[in-house]
């Protein structure tokens, strides 16, 4: 079975159309999550994907769109499956994650006193691969996205570029392609300009269309379905559609 991707909601941190930017990627009989954000847990239920069969979870930052539904997804694991998930981090959100599930108001009956407490945690060394399951490698790459807060994109078995949220960087999306053979890009995509923290759809269509064509878009907004054939070479990731990485 090779690795494929679905993405259990494709919507900015404002869309009401879809559900927050999270995916689940299933390698043989391994499935990961990456973020959970407050529409996290509608979406797997949506999509019929029991939080019991997640094997592991990945954060790419602390933006509640991408951990918001954290509290709720290991609420649930721990009382009605009795363990902790597994939470793969890289390493500098260690803390961040941590004091985000501390401002929520967890159902438990023992309060925690650390992440490690509520998770299995797993922290990635950046700019290094991070061994997941047999068939799954991941590295965390830092990307730019808010000024102050560490945010990070993932490269998956070395081929797959999956940004998180990130500003417009031409010369790492070259770099990754050029030097490190990326063959397929899901990139975030703001519609309309000016991209200030997020890449905007005018400036990556300054993207070669040898790029274009192995790149999706993500991450957008309700009004996604009016530039369906604006988008050059590039096309939109379907919300729920599983895809081959």
């Amino acid at each position: 079975m090779s690795a494929t991707i679905t993405m259990i909601g494709t919507g900015n941190a404002f869309a009401q159309n879809y559900f927050n930017n999270n995916a689940v990627i299933d390698s043989d009989d391994f499935r990961l999550l990456v973020d959970c954000g407050i529409t996290g847990p509608a979406a797997l239920h949506e999509h019929r994907i029991p939080f019991g069969s997640l094997d592991a979870i990945l954060i790419s930052h602390t933006h509640k769109d991408h951990v918001g539904g954290l509290p709720e997804l290991v609420t649930h694991m721990l009382l009605n499956y009795r363990r902790k998930p597994v939470l793969y981090l890289p390493e500098t959100l260690h803390g961040p994650v941590w004091e985000h599930i501390l401002k929520s108001k967890l159902a438990l009956k023992t309060p925690p006193h650390s992440l490690d407490d509520l998770f299995d945690v797993r922290l990635m060394p950046i700019g290094r691969p991070t061994f997941i399951a047999p068939k799954l490698v991941v590295e965390p790459i830092r990307t730019e996205h808010i000024a102050g807060r560490d945010s990070y994109s993932f490269i998956i078995n070395e081929r797959f570029f999956y940004s998180a949220d990130m500003r417009f960087n031409p010369a790492l999306i070259h770099s990754l392609v050029n030097d490190r053979g990326i063959q397929l890009i899901y990139h975030d995509c703001q519609l309309i300009p000016p991209g200030a923290v997020h890449a905007c759809l005018d400036e990556l269509l300054t993207l070669p269309e040898s790029i274009q064509a192995i790149t999706k878009l993500m991450h957008y907004e309700d009004t996604m379905p009016n530039y369906i054939g604006r988008t050059g070479r590039m096309k939109f990731v379907k919300q729920g559609a599983a895809y081959p990485i």
